[in-house]
């Protein structure tokens, strides 16, 4: 199937963007990697405390400035103009990636080239003679955070999907995504593979099995019976 022919039934990035939010719970120290993921800081519920962190050195990261409020200083690690909440610290590069590696995140949220049916995440480099690795700080992020989300469109261009049963992109980290949300579906990494846990628009499992060419199991009657929102307890990985 070609781009061009695909029709996309489901949602864009910025209502995928507040999806992804509706899950981050009540205290999660979250960080929110390079590119669409940013775009939740904006979407984040109101009443609730998540403290976002960004590589570069910033804690209490709030959402994108009003087009006349932009603080050239301060940046988050895409170099795109954030805020700062009441409470904000700053702090060494050396320190912020301390926090990664340390277990210190609840969540992070990350783009992804490809990512395997065992949670396997490939998102810094295709491999291609021509491309450019960019790995930043996604290792660090994808073996530290407790919970690894992944925000992208199911397929690429070319409309290959990105859910894959192994990864043939040089790995990020293996074994580390929990959840995936695309703009077809939510899905959740379990032993057996990718379930389906929310479908978008007019997007049905038989189609999404037809795109991925993946056996996915189907829990999207599982996911009415559970909370929007949960609160975060010291050392709980949710």
């Amino acid at each position: 199937m070609s781009a061009a022919t695909d029709v996309r039934p489901g949602l864009d990035r910025r209502q995928l963007a507040a999806r992804v939010a509706a899950d981050i719970p009540d205290g999660a120290y979250v960080n929110l990697g390079i590119g669409a993921p940013t775009l939740i800081a904006d979407y984040l519920p109101e009443g609730l405390e998540i403290i976002l962190h960004t590589e570069n050195g910033l804690l209490g990261m709030g959402p994108a400035p009003a087009a006349d409020a932009v603080d050239p200083d301060l940046i988050n690690a895409g170099k795109q103009p954030v805020t700062e909440l009441v409470g904000a610290a700053y702090f060494h590069h050396a320190d912020s990636f301390g926090m990664m590696r340390g277990g210190h995140l609840d969540i992070c949220v990350l783009g992804a080239f490809q990512v395997s049916e065992h949670g396997d995440l490939a998102n810094w480099h295709t491999g291609g003679p021509d491309a450019i690795p960019a790995v930043g700080g996604a290792m660090d992020l994808a073996i530290g955070a407790k919970q690894v989300f992944v925000m992208t469109d199911l397929l690429t261009r070319d409309g290959t999907s990105k859910l894959v049963a192994a990864c043939s992109y040089p790995v990020t980290g293996v074994h580390c995504v929990s959840r995936v949300y695309t703009d077809r579906a939510v899905f959740d990494v379990s032993p057996s593979g990718f379930a389906v846990t929310e479908l978008f628009g007019s997007t049905t499992l038989d189609e999404l099995r037809r795109l991925t060419g993946l056996e996915l199991g189907d829990e999207t009657d599982a996911r009415a019976t559970r909370p929007a929102h949960t609160t975060h307890t010291e050392g709980d990985a949710s």
